[in-house]
């Protein structure tokens, strides 16, 4: 099986299109996912996961275009399915916590959770902090004495500005040693991918991201994880890397990884994406290409992911008052 991938540009927005060659099955319309984010970080691998996984299932027979609209951390995105792809019966969004966390701060605009119709999820995902492999720290526990000492000299960076999913993790970790978030020297980034350049480039020192995204790096040796922020060990390439629970520090970030559509989508379209979604969620085959990803089973859709979304958003709002962004 080979992989036939075609690159255009649309509205000043890079267009990615990628299959996985098969035989025939039943004729669809055509499909596209939106990554609200540049290429390389957790949309992208979000989009492409149901690119090709739908693909090789049979549950489309032509290439899924995968599109990428950063800006925002997603409220870009988010703006443009409401007011200009409100009722595209074809087109999926990719999201994840992070986007709970900033709707829960208002950073998408006078939007909502309410303003789209959430799809569902087919994957989850933890957070991780992570350094370069020649950093001098050989644990959680050598980065946090030093981090209590002089948390201003220590340079903190992840996709999204303060108030984001990933400025929540560097948060949190300051938290656990009574270091105030405000005191941390952090550098927001457009996505996962920029930030880990940045990390290889040593232009920050601590990288609070997502374990999916360092699976290739710990391959080859370019990353150290400090912590995953899992409630216990992963397994699989991720066995050797301890918790920061398990270090002494009440450190959690679980990620969702899902999908959702414009708000006018029809009741019929909709539930069709839901099913679509169900019966890959099923397949041998996706179970593969999720966890060569790097995702670990999460199987939620239509009015359930629904709920589930929108409790966590006022779940996160508590949130930001406990770590000060909001009175």
């Amino acid at each position: 099986m080979r992989i036939n991938t075609a690159i255009r540009y649309v509205s000043g927005i890079t267009v990615l299109g990628s299959a996985l060659l098969m035989g025939q099955v039943q004729a669809n319309e055509d499909t596209e996912c939106i990554a609200p984010a540049k290429p390389g970080g957790g949309y992208d691998l979000t989009c492409r996961l149901a690119a090709n996984a739908l693909l090789e299932t049979g549950l489309i027979d032509k290439p899924m275009m995968v599109s990428y609209m950063p800006g925002g951390i997603g409220a870009v995105a988010y703006n443009h399915v409401i007011g200009v792809r409100n009722d595209d019966p074809n087109l999926i969004v990719a999201a994840s916590t992070g986007a709970a966390v900033n709707l829960a701060l208002g950073k998408f605009g006078q939007y909502d959770a309410d303003e789209v119709r959430w799809l569902g999820a087919l994957g989850a995902d933890y957070g991780a902090i992570v350094v370069n492999d020649d950093a001098p720290w050989q644990n959680l526990d050598q980065l946090m004495e030093d981090l209590q000492t002089q948390p201003g000299e220590i340079v903190f960076g992840a996709g999204g500005t303060v108030g984001s999913q990933d400025w929540m993790k560097a948060a949190l970790t300051a938290k656990a040693v009574d270091i105030s978030p405000r005191d941390l020297r952090y550098v927001a980034f457009e996505g996962g991918g920029e930030s880990l350049a940045a990390l290889l480039g040593d232009h920050i020192q601590v990288f609070t991201g997502d374990m999916s995204e360092l699976r290739p790096h710990l391959e080859s040796g370019t990353v150290r994880v400090l912590a995953s922020l899992s409630e216990e060990r992963l397994g699989g390439p991720y066995a050797d890397i301890p918790t920061a629970a398990e270090q002494g520090y009440d450190v959690q970030w679980p990620i969702w990884r899902g999908y959702y559509m414009g708000p006018d989508v029809s009741d019929e379209a909709y539930q069709a994406w839901v099913d679509k979604l169900e019966t890959l969620s099923e397949e041998e085959a996706f179970a593969e290409l999720r966890d060569a990803r790097g995702l670990f089973p999460m199987s939620r859709f239509g009015d359930d992911f629904d709920g589930y979304v929108k409790d966590q958003v006022t779940q996160f709002k508590q949130l930001a008052e406990e770590v000060g962004l909001t009175q």
